[in-house]
């Protein structure tokens, strides 16, 4: 079954439509019968005297023409995969707003920081949140703690029993 606004769903209910046309139906009928307002009706009915069931087909609304060829786009997939510091920035974060100045930089072509979020997308990329790790971090002394530190400085085992009620103490709200 497709979708009631689909444009084949529509196709199909005026295609079934111009049955009813050539067996007479008023346009009364047939709107209410399609669930439909007269006045498509009436436009469907007139462009099937015209043209035929064929002039009831759906007609493709291809959109505006792109800013980007596929050769550039290719291109921004290749600096993006390349990264922000080789592109001139100073961390390794790609932020919309650093695509809009990547693209305007490298192909003189404006984008809205909006519409470079849904270009990203359909380009295969999707957002992520950076994991934030310190420079100074050092990996094996993290680990030693997990697995030493850790466990002597947890305040209880993870079976253990849950504190009685009349241990806890209520919330207390204030107003400021």
């Amino acid at each position: 079954m497709r979708p009631k606004g689909s444009a084949a769903g529509l196709e199909d209910r005026r295609r079934r439509a111009a049955a009813c046309f050539q067996a007479g139906e008023s346009v009364r009928t047939v709107a209410e019968r399609f669930g439909v307002d007269r006045s498509s009706v009436k436009r469907w009915r007139r462009a099937w005297r015209e043209g035929g069931e064929d002039a009831l087909a759906a007609k493709p609304h291809p959109g505006g023409k792109r800013k980007l060829s596929d050769e550039q786009r290719d291109e921004l997939v290749e600096l993006i995969v390349q990264g922000p510091r080789e592109a001139g920035f100073p961390t390794d974060l790609w932020t919309c707003a650093r695509v809009v100045e990547l693209i305007r930089d490298r192909f003189g072509v404006e984008y809205h920081a909006g519409h470079v979020a849904r270009l990203l997308r359909e380009l295969g990329f999707t957002p992520q949140k950076p994991r934030t790790v310190a420079r100074e971090q050092d990996p094996e002394a993290v680990e030693r703690w997990r697995r030493e530190d850790w466990p002597r400085i947890k305040k209880k085992p993870a079976d253990a029993a849950p504190a009685s009620s009349s241990s806890m103490k209520q919330a207390s709200c204030s107003s400021r």
